[in-house]
């Protein structure tokens, strides 16, 4: 059966499997259909498949949005791993629960969210995670803390190799009730300017119409969103870059470490709107890689080799996929 992964890659797997429920999973694997290799995806939005997988595919279509508790503060809700991400953020928009909004449009599902540690302007998904929902390969359940989930920029222990065996069934955010709102990122706050007041329904088509603006829809040119992360240096080399590029964009995380925009980077370096065959860069955010018809796995890693040896080259600094490498 085709793999699902929104770069559009004529990909199959030798077994698809789903599964609505934990209980279902757990007769999948008392069963012994889920043998090596084995790998459980979302909606294949954040893969770039290489070939086909010569195993087994696993995918959660465990739905539901289960309000677990309530105050005058804050709510925490129980989400299955099947749900799509723009449609729990919506649902969020929708009941007027704050701290998801700025994570509009994110492709992809609710359990993958937990495993990446999705986040854009200014948020990540860690800030609103309270605790995750497991069963691993054996059929144990497991609940982490958030504590213990091992967050970091795009990463969780949930993406070390000892962890494949371990498939999220459901997470729990913690979500506010009263206004909160995050604007000091992007051109947010330059936006929200062409409004009378900030609500979060505003904000969430606001944080849309920019995503829009710089992202192309999957559906109609194959991509995984932000294909590099942002790399973070040092003072001493950010200062010695600041020197010859006094224009470079930087966001300071602490004293000493500074994260600078690799789409930046990448435009420096060219590349914003080229090609290499059918994978290409999007012409309007160089931080996207693009399937423009055609294009193969090994098409786009080979761009992706490309851009980072040229950013190597130029800055002296080595940029990393976002995007998991199958």
């Amino acid at each position: 059966m085709k793999i699902p992964n929104t770069f559009g890659l004529d990909v199959e797997a030798a077994v698809f499997l789903e599964y609505d429920s934990v209980e279902e999973l757990e007769r999948l694997i008392a069963a012994g259909y889920i043998t090596s290799p084995y790998l459980h995806i979302g909606g294949g939005s954040n893969l770039l498949f290489t070939d086909d997988y010569k195993g087994v595919i696993l995918h959660s279509r465990i739905e539901g949005i289960e309000v677990l508790t309530e105050d005058d503060e804050n709510v925490t809700v129980r989400v299955g791993a099947g749900v799509v991400w723009d449609d729990f953020v919506a649902y969020c928009v929708e009941h007027k629960w704050y701290g998801a909004e700025n994570l509009s449009l994110i492709p992809g599902e609710v359990g993958a969210s937990a495993v990446q540690n999705i986040g854009a302007y200014g948020v990540e998904v860690k800030d609103l995670i309270s605790s995750v929902e497991t069963v691993n390969s054996q059929g144990v359940r497991h609940v982490y803390s958030v504590d213990e989930c091992g967050y970091a920029y795009r990463d969780s222990i949930f993406k070390r190799p000892e962890m494949k065996q371990v498939f999220v069934t459901h997470v729990c955010f913690r979500l506010s009730k009263q206004k909160r709102y995050t604007l000091d990122y992007g051109a947010i706050r330059q936006e929200l300017e062409k409004y009378p007041v900030v609500e979060l329904g505003i904000l969430r088509q606001v944080i849309i119409r920019i995503r829009e603006s710089k992202l192309p829809d999957p559906k109609v040119l194959g991509n995984a969103g932000s294909f590099f992360m942002n790399p973070v240096v040092s003072r001493e080399v950010f200062e010695a870059l600041q020197g010859q590029y006094p224009q470079m964009p930087f966001y300071e995380l602490d004293t000493d470490k500074i994260k600078i925009p690799a789409g930046w980077l990448i435009e420096q370096c060219g590349w914003k709107g080229k090609s290499m065959g059918a994978a290409a860069v999007h012409d309007k955010q160089a931080l996207v890689l693009v399937n423009r018809g055609g294009a193969t796995g090994a098409d786009i890693v080979a761009l992706s080799d490309a851009i980072r040896a040229s950013v190597l080259e130029k800055f002296g600094i080595e940029i990393h996929p976002e995007v998991n490498f199958i």
